[in-house]
């Protein structure tokens, strides 16, 4: 098992955080899309329709500028299945690395630190 505590473990874990988060962005931007769209499907007001239409071709090109920036670091690739497979399949297995990391190794019992009343 691998000690978490060892910077040398640690190595690329910047770079996964980070398209981690742009992914996160990136599907919370695209649900906002899908809410715009609900919303303005359900207003009756013109004025109302034009605003939300507006936000949401902001967020539209908000989801563009974000998926061209994952494009670039490599951590997205739309068009090309395998290479996307392979980003996802080491994800993956770093998530599954982390989850069997024993994070808490150590004793972690506070009984005794507090002060307390007798009983």
């Amino acid at each position: 098992m691998k000690d978490y505590l060892d910077p040398r473990n640690a190595e690329g874990m910047p770079n996964l955080a980070d398209s981690a988060f742009a992914l996160d962005f990136l599907l919370s931007v695209k649900n906002g899309i899908r809410n715009y769209g609900f919303a303005i499907s359900e207003t009756a007001s013109p004025e109302l329709r034009t605003i939300l239409t507006k936000q949401m071709e902001a967020a539209m090109d908000l989801h563009a500028e974000i998926a061209d920036f994952m494009i670039k670091k490599g951590w997205l690739n739309p068009s090309d299945f395998k290479t996307q497979y392979e980003v996802d399949l080491k994800a993956a297995e770093t998530a599954v690395q982390i989850a069997q990391m024993n994070l808490f190794p150590m004793d972690t019992d506070r009984r005794g630190m507090f002060a307390t009343p007798n009983k």
